[in-house]
């Protein structure tokens, strides 16, 4: 059902835009937060047996959305005033080129680090939008994804989304969009597994995350963009992708359970100063549109001081 609903969304999108954009289309690439009351005992935290609406807990970096209300009374009625207690890496949100934090190690040539990089304050409005260059591996995903009934296993012998399978964004993905990559741009790279987005607290489990089996970049992908990026001497904007964390399962998880080599495209892309929104969705309907290269990709991030991301509405604005 899920997955007719977001056909549904799809198709209703683009009728509108057919009768009612007058040239252009609105589409919401953002996931909504669950918020809960605070718990009676720790205001700080979410008591989940108090959602509000359908608000169910999905697994997070730093707890729950906690969100209290309060009054400001005026003769006709009063002004219902919310705060949030909020993980600035929650649902879809972005990452600031100062979220990873490089070693000597892996810090690269005249790289800045972490605490000279761009964080949330500093970044621009043109650091937030950029023409859209979609990269589209949704149906290679569903294929594979059809050998077990649609459904993802984290074993790579039933559904494989392993760095050497064509299930992920492979280096020649990124090579057949290489006129496309030019200063500011944001990739979007639609593979479909939004729709597993998480339906429960437990992470590992969750078919989302499937064991650190899901698609995504390859490290082969990094590497081929960072080449082109400099190559060209060009800067992309930043990444929009619908899963956990831009890299595949498996260059996130690294060699071993100690997390070695692990996060790829986070430990190489962030040091250059390339944004990342992680658990969009709805590219579906991007990937819908007749000339998504017109599409205008804007990143509503927090401006925090010292942030190294934040929950964001990013929306894809198209001609």
């Amino acid at each position: 059902m899920k997955n007719i609903s977001t056909l549904l969304g799809a198709i209703l999108a683009l009728v509108s835009f057919a009768i009612h954009g007058h040239g252009s289309l609105s589409i919401d690439l953002s996931h909504p937060i669950p918020t809960f009351a605070p718990d009676s005992e720790d205001p700080m935290k979410a008591d989940l047996s108090k959602p509000y609406h359908d608000s169910t807990p999905i697994p997070t970096f730093g707890g729950q959305a906690v969100l209290s209300f309060g009054q400001f009374p005026t003769s006709d009625g009063h002004f219902s005033l919310g705060t949030i207690i909020l993980a600035e890496h929650h649902g879809t949100h972005l990452d600031t080129p100062g979220h990873y934090v490089n070693n000597a190690k892996s810090l690269e040539g005249e790289n800045l680090p972490a605490d000279q990089r761009k964080h949330a304050h500093d970044l621009t409005a043109d650091d937030l939008i950029g023409h859209a260059v979609l990269i589209d591996i949704s149906g290679r995903v569903e294929m594979e994804l059809a050998k077990n009934g649609g459904v993802p296993s984290p074993d790579v012998s039933v559904t494989d989304f392993s760095n050497s399978s064509p299930n992920v964004i492979t280096a020649d993905d990124i090579a057949a969009v290489e006129k496309k990559i030019k200063n500011g741009v944001w990739l979007v790279l639609n593979t479909g597994w939004s729709k597993f987005y998480f339906s429960g607290p437990d992470f590992a489990k969750n078919p989302y995350v499937n064991g650190f089996n899901y698609p995504g970049m390859s490290k082969a992908a990094v590497d081929k963009l960072i080449e082109i990026m400099e190559r060209k001497g060009v800067l992309i904007g930043g990444i929009v992708a619908d899963n956990i964390g831009i890299d595949s399962g498996q260059s996130a998880v690294g060699d071993d359970d100690k997390w070695t080599n692990s996060w790829h495209a986070h430990v190489r892309l962030l040091q250059r100063g390339v944004k990342l929104v992680e658990n969009a969705t709805n590219l579906g309907q991007l990937a819908m549109v007749k000339n998504p290269g017109k599409c205008t990709i804007v990143v509503g991030a927090p401006k925090h001081i010292a942030g190294t991301g934040g929950p964001s509405r990013v929306l894809a604005l198209c001609k």
